[in-house]
């Protein structure tokens, strides 16, 4: 995708949560000029946030002309064409409603619901408004994941028999971490389902296609955590340690799932936010009756590949990523140079400018969501029945 026609105005964002994704789509939108200069410059105009201390961050360091401490002056500016939304996972759905009905494109983070009811009520209201959409499944756009992709296309890993995806990290791996919205049902919906399954269920029918029946478990770690002290953040990277009352856990720390997917694969997905060891080990294995690949975001800029040969050899080779690949090209010069998270991010923003210059959606769209929180929903339910459940 490179969308070259040139928009009659700017694209001009608006943001609802200056927060660090707030800062981070910020500065994604921002790197265009770099990385993507056949698409036009962005404009700041109006950050919200419902801290004022906030407003300095916004307009100095972000460079928005506006700031407000609600967020419904971000959806009604006339001059704001698109809106980006970072804010915590229980203003997903207002938000993203109110921005699709005012004719907003948006930028949503996941999980872009609490659940399947909003995540499908998010998708419903962008479709009716015709508004362009893109979330927050940065891992999509990983150039080796793209080559993975086309290699399982072309049929270089014959018929597809085992899908893996895990995403484990440690950053509730304390128990003493401070109690926060990531762990409150009403706030933050479920915990490591809406927070890294969906990005595992994305990944996974990305390349393989999707997901026809399941059944899952989950469990708690650590069931209690404390209060947070007065004024300790609660960042998903490094939680505070608290110091005040314990109060219990609402949603799951660890989720394991047992799959068969439409092509007649079968597979696992395991995800975990509170392991001792693993910081962010997002990843898959695929293998096919010609060929296998193996993936894992702590080395992203490498792909393990075993392809059959004739004259024997067979075995796991490592692909480092290319110019040939995605759009590792509009990052780095040259093979093993790497690239890293946030250029994720700037992928990501080009294709939300690319659809609003073209009007052409480039997923991962709301719908892309949609289908993913709908495999979350049946993982819920087999938790609940302790049985397999057909995926709606």
């Amino acid at each position: 995708m490179t969308p070259t026609q040139a928009l009659s105005s700017p694209v001009r964002m608006g943001l609802v949560g200056v927060g660090w994704m707030g800062h981070l789509h910020t500065r994604a939108l921002r790197r265009l000029r770099d990385h993507y200069p056949d698409l036009p410059e962005p404009q700041f105009v109006i950050a919200a946030d419902s801290l004022a201390g906030q407003e300095a961050e916004a307009r100095s360091r972000l460079g928005y002309e506006q700031f407000s401490t609600d967020w419904r002056e971000v959806v009604s500016h006339p001059d704001v064409t698109a809106i980006s939304v970072t804010a915590p996972n229980q203003m997903h759905a207002e938000v993203c409603i109110a921005a699709a009905r005012a004719g907003k494109h948006i930028w949503g983070e996941k999980p872009l619901g609490r659940d399947a009811h909003e995540t499908a009520a998010i998708a419903a209201a962008a479709r009716k408004h015709d508004v362009r959409t893109i979330v927050g499944f940065n891992y999509r756009h990983v150039p080796l994941v793209q080559h993975a992709r086309s290699l399982i296309e072309a049929g270089e890993l014959g018929r597809l028999t085992r899908v893996r995806g895990t995403f484990l990290a440690d950053y509730a791996a304390d128990a003493a971490g401070a109690f926060s919205w990531r762990f409150e049902r009403a706030k933050a919906g479920s915990g490591v389902l809406g927070d890294l399954m969906c990005h595992v269920v994305d990944l996974l029918e990305h390349l393989a296609g999707p997901v026809h029946s399941l059944v899952a478990q989950d469990s708690i770690t650590h069931t209690h955590r404390p209060l947070p002290t007065a004024g300790a953040g609660t960042g998903a990277s490094h939680f505070a340690a608290g110091g005040g009352d314990l109060v219990p856990v609402e949603n799951e720390d660890h989720v394991n799932c047992l799959a068969r997917f439409d092509n007649g694969a079968t597979g696992s997905l395991e995800v975990g936010r509170a392991l001792v060891g693993p910081h962010v080990s997002m990843g898959f294995e695929i293998h096919g009756t010609a060929g296998a690949l193996a993936w894992n975001f702590e080395r992203m800029n490498e792909l393990r590949f075993y392809t059959r040969h004739p004259s024997g050899g067979d075995g796991f080779s490592t692909v480092f990523a290319a110019a040939a690949h995605g759009d590792f090209s509009r990052f780095q010069p040259g093979t093993g140079i790497p690239m890293g998270y946030d250029d994720l991010k700037v992928i990501e923003a080009s294709r939300l400018v690319g659809s609003i210059v073209d009007g052409h959606p480039y997923g991962p769209t709301f719908d892309d969501a949609e289908r993913a929180t709908a495999v979350v929903a049946g993982m819920e339910a087999s938790m609940r029945s302790g049985a397999w459940e057909h995926v709606l």
